[in-house]
């Protein structure tokens, strides 16, 4: 079956671009721009990945992504992701990225997107990786500052094509952002958002009926409602879950308790994604690794993840059926 997770073409939905960044590159840059860190070694960056919560995690998070200062870290951050995912035989990813956390140093967003646009055009011209770009509001800050967010990403609306809602979820419901989504809605973003990671199901409905979000990232408290999980299953609503992501960041208290696949059976357009992967333990492959590791699943339902992978994309009609058959081995 891992010989399968390699071999199967695979695309990844739900990526920060931030949580890429690894200890070894943290440190380059950090010394590159003169940056202070608040660690002596890579071995003692990787100690502190021991995370409590989704806010420990963010903590660390944040202060990570004061190294990245230039238009060329920006690049070299994707690049190196981008590698993973030719290692990994992901051919399709939907990144998603946090302005807010870089303009409120003063980082310029033009150098934000074009570091990270420049690469993702190179990976489709030399890796044969396509690609789209989802600008995420840090939903810990308040819904002026993501529509005064939305309105600077304006000028570069031709290179995001979705707008999604992160960080900190107890305590800022998707009910915060109704009229920032409304805006990204009417500039013709599809939209997604993180709910019911740490917050409970009343939060992935806030997401649908008040967002009217495309796709539901995390999602695995559904099943605390069946008629959501019929709601979703009968409008065919994807999730994005992070197995790795779930079990390290305390959502679920291991592996083998995971919900992945009960909600697989269940009929929902569930795909496996590696969320931070630089910070929970492992990229896309390793994620499903771990599902055949710790989960009684065959090789029918981890080809059917990956064939959700492309059906949940927002890649075109033709583009995905192009995927899904080389799905069929």
């Amino acid at each position: 079956m891992k010989n399968l997770i390699q071999k199967l073409p695979k695309a990844e939905l739900h990526l920060h671009i931030e949580g890429t960044l690894e200890p070894e590159l943290m440190f380059r840059l950090a010394k590159k721009n003169g940056v202070s860190i608040s660690y002596k070694s890579i071995d003692e960056v990787k100690k502190a990945y021991n995370f409590t919560s989704l806010q420990s995690f963010l903590d660390i998070y944040y202060a990570g992504a004061n190294v990245l200062i230039t238009e060329q870290d920006f690049f070299d951050l994707t690049w190196g992701y981008l590698l993973t995912c030719k290692a990994q035989n992901i051919v399709h990813t939907e990144i998603m990225f946090d302005p807010q956390a870089h303009t409120s140093r003063g980082v310029k967003f033009q150098t934000v997107i074009m570091g990270i646009t420049k690469a993702l055009q190179k990976a489709d011209e030399e890796l044969g990786i396509s690609s789209f770009l989802i600008m995420s509001f840090l939903r810990h800050l308040s819904e002026k500052d993501a529509i005064d967010t939305l309105k600077s990403s304006l000028p570069y609306k031709h290179l995001i094509k979705a707008i999604g809602l992160d960080s900190s979820e107890l305590g800022n419901p998707p009910s915060k952002f109704q009229k920032a989504f409304a805006m990204a809605k009417n500039a013709g973003f599809k939209l997604v958002a993180h709910a019911g990671e740490e917050g409970d199901c009343s939060y992935i409905w806030e997401a649908l009926n008040l967002l009217h979000v495309d796709r539901i990232d995390h999602g695995i408290r559904c099943d605390e409602d069946e008629k959501l999980v019929g709601y979703l299953k009968q409008n065919k609503i994807s999730l994005t879950v992070c197995p790795l992501s779930n079990v390290k960041l305390k959502a679920v208290d291991d592996m083998s308790n995971h919900n992945v696949l009960k909600l697989l059976k269940k009929g929902l357009l569930v795909t496996v994604n590696s969320d931070d992967p630089a910070y929970f333990g492992g990229y896309l492959n390793t994620n499903f690794k771990a599902m055949v590791d710790n989960l009684e699943i065959n090789r029918e339902q981890i080809t059917q993840l990956i064939k959700n992978s492309f059906i949940a994309s927002f890649l075109d009609d033709e583009k995905k059926l192009e995927y899904l058959k080389k799905c069929d081995l």
